[in-house]
C-alpha cells in the first residue's frame, strides 16, 4: 500500500477532509469502532472474536440565494485516497439538493473543547472478559448439574467519536457499550427463561446471580397454567418498561406533535406539554452524565429529520426531563423545530430513565400481590396506530402466575395491545428504579434505567403459542 493511501489517525482524517471542502460550511464525523464478543450454547463457549471499523460522514452545506442546502454522504473503511472524493460527493448533494427546511447556522465552538482530541482512537479487547468469562464458566457447570442448558452472548463495544466543523468545534467522544442475554432452557425444550444485563466494562456482571433467577423461573414453570385472553393486574419488570418507554421516547418529536400526527398531540392544535399524563409521581429524564450511563454530552447527528438535525452537529447536551412529577414537560427538538414549535431546545440525549420514587424491588411488589401476572420480557413490538401510540407485540421466555404473594406456575404466552402513555395514566404502583437492558430494542439503545411497574388491567388481547 503506497504511503498516499494510508489511513491516518481519526482527528487528522477529520482535519483533512475539512481543508479540502469548498463548501460553504462543513461538518466531519468520524467514527472508530471495535467489539468483541464471546457465544455459547449447551453450557459451551462456542465462538469468539474482535472486530474493528471505521465511518466517516460528510455534511456540506452551501449558500443560495433560495436558502442554505446540505448534503450529507457517509462511507465505512475509507482510506486516504477516497477521501477527496468522498468530500465532493457530499458538496455534490448540497449544491443538487434544495434548501434545507432545517437550515442554521452551523454550532459554534463553546470555548471547552474536547479532550484528547488528537489522542487515539479507544478500543475493546477480549480482556473485557477477563474476570466474566470464568465466572460463566462457573455458571456452566452449575447449570450441568441442575439440568439446565444456557445459551446466549455477551458483546463489548467501543465507540469514539470525532466531530469537527468549519466553524472551529473540535469534540471527542469514547462510549463504551456491553450487552449480555443469557437465555435457560430444559433439555426438553419445552422451558425457556431469558435475563439481560447492560453494562459499560462487564465487572459489575454475576453471571452466577443471572443463572440463579434463571433456575428460579425455570422450576416455576413446572406446572403449567391456561389462561384465557383478557385484562389483568401484571406486573412488568424494568426490561419490559424500558422497551415500551424507549418507543414512546423515539415518538415524541414536538414537531410531529404540532402537526397534530402523534399521541403528544393536542386536539384543537399544538402539543400536550404541561399536561399531566400520570398520577404518579414518575419523572421521565435523560443526561449526558448519568453514572454508570453516560452517554455522548453533545449533538451528533448523522443525518437530519423531524427529532435530529445536522446543523445541530457539536450542540451541548443537558440533564433534561421529558416528565416531571407525571407531567408531560419537554418534547425532543432541534433548533429549528422548537423555533417552529415555540417550545425550548431539547434534544435527544443517549440514554432514559424512569424515577417514580418507589423503593421496593420486583420480588417486594409480587410479595404484595393477590393475583396477577409477572412478565420476563415483551418482543416483537410494533405500532399500531401513532395517534394513540397504541403498540402490540408478544410477551416472551416466561409469563407468571402469581397468587396470594407467590408465583405458583407458568401461563401461555399473550399478544398485547398497549400504548405506554396510556399505560403511565394507569399505573398503580412504581418500584426501585434500577439499570436494565431492553429486550427488544436492546441493539440499538442500552443505557436505560427503569423501575417495575404495576398496572391493574394489562391488555392481553389474544393468547399466543410461542414460548
Amino acid at each position: 500500500m503506497s504511503a498516499n493511501s494510508r489511513v491516518g489517525a481519526p482527528h487528522e482524517i477529520v482535519e483533512r477532509a475539512l481543508e479540502l471542502s469548498t463548501a460553504d460550511g462543513c461538518v466531519v464525523i468520524a467514527g472508530e469502532h471495535s467489539s468483541a464478543n464471546l457465544r455459547w450454547a449447551g453450557n459451551a463457549l462456542t465462538t469468539n472474536g474482535v472486530t474493528r471499523g471505521r465511518t466517516l460522514t460528510v455534511v456540506a452545506t452551501v449558500d443560495g440565494g433560495q436558502g442554505t442546502a446540505s448534503g450529507v454522504v457517509s462511507r465505512s473503511a475509507v482510506t486516504a485516497d477516497e477521501l477527496e472524493p468522498l468530500v465532493r460527493a457530499a458538496e455534490a448533494a448540497a449544491r443538487g439538493a434544495g434548501p434545507a427546511e432545517d437550515a442554521g447556522p452551523l454550532v459554534a465552538p463553546d470555548g471547552a473543547g474536547s479532550a484528547g482530541f488528537t489522542a487515539p482512537p479507544a478500543e475493546t479487547t477480549s480482556a473485557v472478559f477477563a474476570e466474566f468469562a470464568p465466572a460463566l464458566g462457573e455458571s456452566f457447570a452449575r447449570a450441568r448439574d441442575g439440568g439446565r442448558e444456557l445459551y446466549g452472548f455477551a458483546q463489548h463495544e467501543l465507540t469514539s467519536t470525532y466531530l469537527g466543523t468549519s466553524t472551529g468545534v473540535r469534540l471527542r467522544h469514547d462510549q463504551p457499550s456491553g450487552t449480555l442475554e443469557l437465555n435457560a432452557k430444559s433439555p426438553d425444550r419445552t422451558r425457556s427463561a431469558w435475563a439481560g444485563r447492560a453494562t459499560r466494562d462487564f465487572t459489575d456482571v454475576d453471571p452466577a446471580a443471572l443463572d440463579a433467577e434463571l433456575a428460579r423461573r425455570l422450576a416455576w414453570a413446572e406446572r403449567k397454567i391456561e389462561l384465557p385472553a383478557g385484562r389483568y393486574e401484571t406486573l412488568l419488570p424494568p426490561t419490559a418498561v424500558a422497551d415500551l418507554l424507549i418507543y414512546q421516547y423515539w415518538s415524541s418529536a414536538a414537531r410531529d406533535a404540532a402537526e397534530g400526527r402523534t399521541v403528544f398531540s393536542r386536539p384543537g392544535g399544538g402539543t400536550r406539554v404541561g399536561e399531566k399524563l400520570s398520577e404518579l409521581p414518575l419523572t421521565l429524564r435523560s443526561d449526558p452524565a448519568e453514572p454508570g450511563l453516560e452517554s455522548a454530552p453533545f449533538v451528533i447527528a448523522h443525518s437530519s429529520g423531524d427529532d435530529a438535525s445536522v446543523f445541530d452537529n457539536g450542540l451541548p447536551l443537558a440533564p433534561t426531563r421529558w416528565l416531571a412529577d407525571g407531567t408531560l414537560e419537554r418534547l425532543v427538538t432541534t433548533r429549528h423545530s422548537a423555533a417552529l414549535t415555540g417550545l425550548p431546545v431539547a434534544p435527544g440525549v443517549g440514554n432514559l430513565i424512569l424515577d417514580g420514587g418507589g423503593t421496593r424491588s420486583l420480588e417486594e411488589m409480587v410479595a404484595d400481590t393477590s393475583r396477577g401476572l409477572l412478565l420476563t420480557c415483551l418482543w416483537y413490538i410494533r405500532e399500531v396506530d401513532p395517534a394513540t401510540l397504541l403498540l402490540t407485540g408478544l410477551t416472551r421466555d416466561g409469563v407468571y402466575l402469581v397468587e396470594d404473594g407467590e408465583v405458583v406456575g407458568e401461563v401461555n404466552n399473550f399478544r398485547f395491545n398497549e400504548s405506554p402513555v396510556d399505560l403511565l395514566s394507569r399505573a398503580t404502583e412504581a418500584g426501585r428504579t434500577e439499570r436494565t437492558l431492553p429486550r427488544e430494542w436492546g441493539d440499538w439503545f442500552t443505557r436505560a434505567a427503569m423501575p417495575a411497574l404495576r398496572v391493574p388491567d394489562f391488555n392481553m388481547s389474544s393468547v399466543s403459542q410461542g414460548v
